[in-house]
């Protein structure tokens, strides 16, 4: 009987599908790709911009093709995202520049933190549809594909971000690594700014903002990290008591009292 619910036990079966993924993950990975990959030219890409029923809407974003057909209410001709289709636009996703020159692949001058939303909105559309088990920068998504995708993982797109054998080029791997370090770089601006608390803060059409601290006095702040993060220096709002406020460079709020614990901004 113990036996009997042992095997019956839902916990049994993850181990095992745990198990049998790994297994076959170790001696034919290629048998959890989800489909054959195709390799797109930047003209066979253009084709699936919407304006042709007939074929699907793809899109790509750091070399990595989607077919995104499903969505073609928002994607598709006339969709808010239409201009994402037949096109390798992974700068917009941050710029948010949508003509021209905006719509290209090129990161060129973009900070570690944007190139790592880019990567995450990659990863986005990978979760989209699949169960991924790893993702490596060679765009290898190891899947079970869910029975549904509202998006599918379709190829690769050859020029910037892979070579026509669809291996990783040098800009994917940079890129990545730069995502990485963007995101070291934010868990360490979060660890050294928790050891100082920042300000409350409160906004309001009619009355404008203000900035105050239950425990302290309002000081702005220099960033060290942020011009390593997005290329710019920026200031915050932080809390410190009396005995603290003859550090080097805290900055009382024009017009603020040098004890008042609320200032107008």
């Amino acid at each position: 009987m113990v036996v009997k619910k042992i095997i019956s036990s839902p916990f049994v079966a993850i181990a095992v599908l745990v198990t049998l993924v790994a297994v076959i993950f170790r001696f034919s990975p290629k048998l959890l790709l989800s489909r054959q990959q195709r390799l797109f030219t930047a003209e066979e890409l253009a084709l699936h911009n919407g304006t042709d029923e007939s074929i699907p809407i793809l899109l790509g974003i750091l070399g990595s093709v989607f077919d995104v057909t499903k969505g073609k209410s928002h994607y598709g001709v006339g969709g808010g995202y239409n201009h994402f289709a037949g096109r390798d636009a992974s700068r917009a996703f941050v710029s948010g520049n949508f003509t021209g020159d905006g719509l290209t692949d090129s990161l060129r001058g973009l900070s570690s933190t944007e190139v790592k939303s880019i990567v995450e909105w990659r990863e986005f559309y990978f979760r989209s549809y699949t169960c991924c088990l790893s993702l490596s920068s060679e765009g290898q998504c190891l899947v079970f594909t869910l029975p549904s995708p509202a998006v599918r993982f379709v190829g690769k797109l050859v020029g910037r971000y892979y070579d026509n054998q669809g291996n990783a080029t040098k800009y994917l791997k940079g890129a990545e690594a730069k995502a990485a370090r963007g995101a070291q770089l934010l868990e360490k601006q979060k660890a050294e700014e928790a050891k100082q608390p920042g300000c409350n803060s409160r906004w309001s059409q009619d009355e404008g903002g203000e900035v105050w601290c239950d425990t302290g006095f309002p000081r702005l702040v220099q960033r060290p990290l942020e011009i390593a993060l997005t290329g710019k220096m920026s200031k915050r709002c932080a809390c410190f008591l009396e005995d603290q406020l003859d550090q080097q460079g805290l900055e009382v709020y024009e017009g603020c009292d040098y004890l008042s614990q609320t200032c107008r901004v």
